[in-house]
């Protein structure tokens, strides 16, 4: 599609498609996908072929959706935008009712959240296309299929990007069990040579910051059933657990879970790269003030200062009018601490990103480690061990064992503030072709 595209008619289109994108475009099935890892050029298949079905189909109504509303004006929208506005092609945005229109051809696009699927039925539409499809509720997806039923379009078809999630829906939908009109391209990693002239080192850097599952499924672009089985799957105790000695010239990091039964937290000190879990404190049916006397109780003095984590829930205003960390706040300093620093997140990262993050510290795909726990550790040692997803999901069963879960929550939030800034998890926020 480089050069002047047949079906930009007016307008000469910056593009080059990869193999991979050229044969999605190429593909007339009535419903047709690109499966691919990050930095295949999903995005800009998405934003090409939308533009192209517009063209295609003057006067008629298209649709784009997301799986979330912020998903889909920060990223989907923007850089649909960003390609028609790098191309010069005319278009009015009406942000109060999320409607494009190409004036030359009268073209319309409606982008809605696909969180909502029941707001789906009504309009004909001549096309839709769908980002991140494996995000999405299948109810949504079918819901799409209904109404695209426009008896004056030229070319009906409903399309999607997506990164691989296990298999899911859309992996029995598009690749395992596929029926009369579906079509599926799956690019190949490395394929995209842009990347690579921007950023020769790309992959090598995931490398270092995934670990092994999620790298074959993320970068290599592999099906691969990872909500399956054991959450913390690059935990193994001969690797992560060895003793180590309480560094008092290093700042005591405290992160904490605020379930009522058990209180759990864990203390941890940072030595370069290695996050090192010193201790862990579990108590029965204590508030947040018991936790905080028990803290003080191992630790009486110490020259470090002290750094709080925790959920962002624990930031919001209980019945009494105060919140978990004015109560810590409260505590150190009539306790005679200096005031600790606080690194709480606004709100709290997706379990997907948050549990990512912990196994590539465990053990990334370049076999390197940078989380160890003390043998003491015995509790979080088994949350590590015994946290499972619950059956086909990407949720963790916290109902098997009221005991589990707590620690390596907390564990993950400390985790997540330290470390989140190194790895880069999905898409790039900068959109790369």
């Amino acid at each position: 599609m480089g050069g002047r595209s047949k079906d930009s008619r007016r307008y000469d289109i910056v593009y080059d498609p990869l193999p991979s994108q050229k044969l999605f475009h190429d593909s007339e099935a009535r419903f047709k996908g690109f499966s691919g890892p990050v930095g295949s050029g999903k995005s800009q298949a998405l934003c090409q072929e939308a533009i192209r079905l517009a063209y295609l189909n003057p006067g008629r109504l298209g649709l784009i959706g997301a799986p979330t509303y912020p998903m889909l004006r920060d990223a989907t929208l923007t850089a649909l935008t960003e390609t028609l506005e790098t191309n010069r092609i005319p278009f009015e945005y009406n942000k109060a009712e999320n409607v494009m229109v190409f004036p030359e051809m009268r073209s319309k696009v409606v982008f809605r959240s696909l969180d909502d699927f029941e707001k789906l039925r009504g309009t004909n539409l001549a096309w839709f296309g769908v980002d991140e499809l494996t995000y999405t509720a299948e109810e949504a997806w079918l819901r799409l299929e209904g109404r695209l039923r426009d008896p004056r379009a030229a070319r009906l078809c409903g399309f999607a990007v997506w990164t691989p999630k296990g298999f899911d829906w859309v992996y029995r939908k598009f690749i395992r069990e596929p029926v009369d009109g579906y079509e599926v391209v799956q690019a190949r990693p490395f394929e995209n040579r842009f990347v690579l002239d921007k950023i020769p080192d790309y992959y090598e850097r995931l490398k270092r910051s995934y670990d092994g599952r999620f790298f074959a499924q993320e970068v290599l672009g592999e099906y691969l059933n990872v909500s399956a089985g054991r959450v913390y799957e690059s935990f193994d105790r001969e690797r992560n657990v060895r003793p180590m000695e309480l560094d008092r010239s290093r700042p005591l990091m405290w992160a904490l879970d605020f379930n009522v039964d058990p209180m759990c937290s864990v203390v941890v000190q940072k030595a370069g790269n290695e996050l090192r879990v010193v201790d862990e404190i579990v108590l029965r049916r204590a508030s947040t003030i018991e936790a905080c006397e028990e803290f003080r109780s191992r630790y009486p003095s110490h020259p470090g200062r002290l750094v709080i984590y925790g959920d962002a829930t624990g930031a919001r205003q209980q019945s009494s009018g105060t919140n978990d960390y004015r109560i810590i706040e409260k505590f150190f300093v009539g306790a005679g601490y200096a005031k600790p620093d606080y690194r709480v997140p606004p709100s709290n990262p997706s379990v997907r990103d948050r549990v990512a993050l912990m196994n590539a510290k465990l053990k990334s795909a370049m076999e390197e480690s940078e989380l160890y726990l003390d043998p003491r550790c015995k509790e979080t040692i088994r949350d590590l061990e015994e946290v499972m997803y619950k059956p086909d999901s990407m949720v963790i069963d916290k109902d098997k064992d009221p005991k589990r879960t707590h620690l390596s929550d907390a564990l993950g939030y400390l985790v997540w503030q330290e470390c989140r800034g190194k790895t880069p998890f999905g898409e790039r926020g900068e959109r790369l072709m």
